[in-house]
């Protein structure tokens, strides 16, 4: 079997228009953990964001990983043992939300419940609670709260703004952050040169395996990485065009079992 770790992203990638797996994509992941692929759930979400998906996906029968945070994390399913770890520079917390506030943007991390942010009011922020399906805690000051690790800060604001927002993060702190969209309305900022794509390389090493060995899906700016690292790289229907010329083949979109059919075509059928 040549694709021993399968990554996926999940918005808009493994799950459809309804944040839902479909049955079919669904039966065919459960049958490549069975055959022995270590499925990756590969996400911005936070942790707690995606276990609920990894549950329904029965990935601590099989070992499979949830890495999160756009790879600030992974964690095994089946031991709960964290594999890689990535925390946010302290000293950068407060210049950042410092930023945000100047430029109208509202900062948000996690704690092991949910987000924390200043500003819970705020249509983003109440995306980023539905797509994770976590609650809310709004604080006076972000940075005096957050005394813990923590493994990216994301920004949110209106999309017509965010493109220059971003190009003016990346100016401010080059050098020091990890900074891009994740969708329209969301700026990721992470510890610098931490991704997918290196979370996975790391995780490949562990296993004793190579970038030929790993299959990898996405639709977004964050998964483009992930998509030109993996040995079979697949951009969804409904990919970003860039994702789409970096990939190696192309699948039908998130609402008509795109992973499904690729999985099936690339490692089911393979092994049959």
């Amino acid at each position: 079997m040549k694709y021993k770790v399968l990554a996926l992203d999940l918005d808009g990638t493994l799950t459809n228009s309804e944040k839902v797996i479909t049955p079919r994509t669904k039966a065919a992941l459960q049958e490549a953990a069975r055959r022995g692929v270590c499925v990756v759930l590969a996400s911005g979400r936070p942790t707690v964001g995606i276990q609920p998906l990894a549950r329904e996906l029965e990935l601590e029968k099989f070992g499979g990983c949830i890495l999160s945070y756009n790879g600030g994390k992974i964690i095994d399913c089946q031991t709960g043992k964290t594999l890689v770890q990535h925390a946010f520079p302290p000293d950068l917390i407060e210049p950042v939300c410092t930023f945000s506030r100047y430029w109208n943007v509202v900062p948000l991390t996690y704690d092991a419940n949910g987000i924390v942010t200043e500003r819970a009011d705020s249509p983003y922020v109440q995306e980023e609670a539905r797509i994770n399906k976590i609650p809310v805690r709004e604080v006076p000051d972000l940075p005096a709260e957050v005394r813990y690790p923590i493994h990216k800060l994301l920004l949110t604001g209106d999309p017509a703004d965010m493109p220059h927002v971003e190009e003016l993060m990346q100016q401010e702190f080059a050098g020091k952050l990890s900074i891009y969209r994740s969708q329209p309305f969301f700026i990721e900022t992470m510890p610098l040169n931490v991704e997918k794509s290196a979370s996975l390389d790391l995780l490949l090493r562990s296993k004793g395996l190579t970038a030929e060995n790993l299959m990898a899906c996405g639709d977004g700016w964050n998964d483009l990485p992930m998509i030109r690292f993996a040995g079979l790289g697949v951009a969804m229907g409904n990919a970003q065009a860039p994702v789409k010329a970096a990939a190696d083949c192309q699948t039908a979109d998130n609402d008509h079992d795109g992973v499904g059919l690729a999985v099936e075509q690339y490692i089911l059928n393979e092994e049959s």
